[in-house]
């Protein structure tokens, strides 16, 4: 299979020209923020050619090296900029007009390839657009490509991808986390100016954390799924992976609200996140479980997170105790319902609507060859688990009680919430691992997830910002965590943290 693509139909992928100068001074602008470009194409400082441009010259540069992609769109592209061009010279507003966006390669794009990193749907081409993207598209963003991502987002490396491994672009020998590793690696390389990510227990807020990037999970029902593949529908969430908190809070203005294709979304109103950034903290509760700081942990992490809550502290918040007590049941409890749900979602990859298709003898033959071929290990072992837990005689003793201890996981949140305003933890437990370090034990990679699980089982909203990093020079990720529908609170506080340091500004040299 090829790696990728250049155009709708999966064309090869080709060199670009250089970037533009503006006045003699060439500027990276692929180095920028939305909020940087957004002002820059306004003013009329610069065009949306001149971002795309840039864009793909960084793209030349690193892509061999950080595998970040598995379809670049570079025709449409274009295209898209000089539609966002004749928007702003109409005079239109626009949240994303001319903003380079990268789209986790699980989220259908019209017309686009959509292959979840799986063989299964290798040349699988989505005849309709996802919410999120069509709201990106009526904000006249620039799709830059699709990114990589562990096959059907099942993983916490981006290892598990059928096309290639993507790499930390702060160590190549490291991995970016998972599943939305591209995403997380092509903010972290600038090879976008933002990018989407889907959280299923963790898959933007670890990779995040990893890359030294921000990433949100919004509320359960925050951001309509139609169109996201399913993994686990009861726990999907599909959230923004930028360079800093405002850039955040600018995407889920264009990207969140209610749905009607989407049963699941919440009929509420949208609020404008951007009114959060810079109000005060002063008085706000922030509470510290202290089931988060486990032994085992890695001390550089430990060490930054402590040293954020003193931050936090010093801007006027009041650091409370919580206790989430079932916290230790997370994983279990995880890794029962959101394989059940994966069986019954990847049913439907049978070989005969669409995507791949084996040989057989038969009708059944065809049915098993298809799914042996097309599904790789990660995702083979999860549709067992999941059938495993589902079928008769072991309903109740896994499926039934893991939802049971779902609800009292949720409950631990709510009353920890009666107590304090956020609740603050490290996002992982670690930096970002060599690849390789943990393929053969899945039951380490399961246990990368073990801070950001629960926030899915709760259905709560929580955030990944850099908060620091290890004598490795690797990246440490603080993790947010608010009530139902309280993002704002979340980037209330990640903005003032934010602002009192400098690591979001830090950026690795390839």
């Amino acid at each position: 299979m090829s790696l990728h693509h250049s155009t709708r139909r999966g064309t090869p992928y080709l060199g670009c020209p250089g970037a533009r100068r503006k006045g003699g001074l060439k500027l990276k602008l692929n180095e920028l923020t939305v909020s940087d470009v957004r002002k820059l194409i306004d003013n009329r400082e610069i065009t949306a050619r001149d971002v795309i441009d840039d864009t793909y010259k960084r793209i030349d540069e690193v892509e061999d090296r950080v595998k970040a992609f598995i379809t670049l769109t570079r025709d449409d592209a274009y295209r898209m900029a000089d539609n966002a061009g004749d928007t702003i010279k109409s005079g239109k507003s626009s949240l994303l007009a001319g903003v380079p966006i990268a789209v986790k390669d699980n989220m259908c794009t019209k017309g686009v390839l959509t292959t979840c990193a799986s063989k299964m749907l290798y040349n699988f081409v989505p005849p309709y657009e996802s919410t999120v993207t069509g709201r990106l598209s009526a904000q006249n963003y620039v799709l830059v490509g699709k990114t990589n991502l562990d096959e059907f987002a099942m993983g916490s490396s981006t290892e598990n991808s059928s096309f290639h491994t993507t790499k930390n672009p702060w160590n190549l020998e490291c991995v970016p986390g998972g599943s939305s590793g591209g995403s997380a690696a092509a903010v972290a390389a600038d090879e976008c100016i933002a990018a989407l990510g889907s959280d299923t227990g963790g898959s933007i807020r670890q990779p995040a954390s990893l890359c030294g990037v921000v990433g949100l999970k919004p509320t359960y029902g925050r951001v309509s799924r139609y169109g996201l593949v399913a993994f686990a529908s009861s726990l999907d969430q599909i959230g923004p992976i930028t360079k800093n908190v405002t850039d955040a809070a600018i995407i889920m203005n264009a990207i969140g609200g209610h749905d009607p294709s989407d049963s699941t979304s919440a009929p509420l109103e949208l609020p404008d996140f951007a009114l959060s950034l810079g109000q005060d903290i002063k008085g706000l509760k922030i509470g510290i479980p202290k089931e988060y700081f486990v032994e085992g942990m890695n001390e550089d992490v430990e060490a930054s997170v402590r040293a954020a809550i003193r931050k936090l502290e010093s801007l006027g918040a009041v650091i409370v105790e919580v206790s989430l007590p079932h916290t230790g049941y997370a994983i279990a409890t995880y890794y029962l319902l959101a394989t059940s749900e994966a069986s019954s979602n990847l049913a439907r990859y049978d070989g005969v609507k669409y995507g791949f298709r084996a040989d057989g003898k038969d009708l059944l033959d065809m049915y098993m060859n298809t799914r042996a071929q097309g599904f790789g290990p990660e995702v083979k072992r999860r549709i067992m688990l999941g059938t495993y837990a589902l079928s008769a005689g072991y309903y109740d003793a896994y499926y039934k009680k893991a939802q049971q201890v779902r609800t009292l996981i949720k409950q631990d949140f709510d009353k920890a919430f009666t107590q304090a305003d956020v609740i603050i933890t490290p996002t992982s437990p670690s930096a970002a691992f060599r690849i390789g370090e943990k393929a053969t034990d899945p039951l380490q990679m399961y246990l990368s997830d073990i801070f950001t699980i629960s926030i899915n089982l709760a259905g709560v909203p929580a955030m990944s910002l850099p908060c620091g990093f290890t004598k490795d020079n690797l990246p440490v990720g603080l993790q947010i965590i608010g009530k139902h529908f309280d993002e704002q609170t979340i980037f209330k506080v990640a903005y003032a943290y934010e602002q009192s340091t400098d690591w979001h500004t830090r950026r690795p040299k390839l």
